[in-house]
């Protein structure tokens, strides 16, 4: 059933909705599989795939990307998330790298925190 907007009439699903419907539904996915995955709410994926949320945050679109095995990239574009730019990138990756470490045990956490630093070092060593 198409939502409908009480002004506008019916709200089409957008583009991003479109590729993440069919993408749940290839796997042969409910949409509780895809929150049991995803660890987005079903609800909340229902109103993407229908439209009714266009621009989710990077974030969202990020778990979904892991869960369905999806590009990223194409879905912050689908969504309207301006990645022309470095800065805009940088965020949009930043917020998804939260979300995904807020997953990760206190261990694993620390793990990362300590391979990022080790990923600087090396930067900066090749940068002299």
């Amino acid at each position: 059933m198409m939502p409908v907007d009480q002004e506008e009439g019916p709200v089409p699903a957008t583009a991003l909705g479109q590729v993440v419907a069919s993408s749940r539904q290839a796997k042969g996915w409910s949409l509780r599989r895809l929150e049991s995955v995803s660890g987005i709410h079903n609800a909340h994926l229902s109103q993407i795939e229908n439209g009714t949320i266009g621009k989710p945050e990077p974030s969202v679109l990020w778990a979904i990307a892991q869960a369905l095995t999806l590009d990223y990239d194409e879905l912050l574009r689908l969504a309207g998330h301006l990645i022309t730019n470095g800065g805009a990138r940088r965020r949009s990756l930043t917020g998804a790298a939260l979300h995904a470490l807020d997953e990760l045990s206190p261990d694993e956490q620390t793990q990362v925190l300590h391979f990022m630093d080790e990923l600087r070092k090396r930067r900066n060593q090749n940068e002299t």
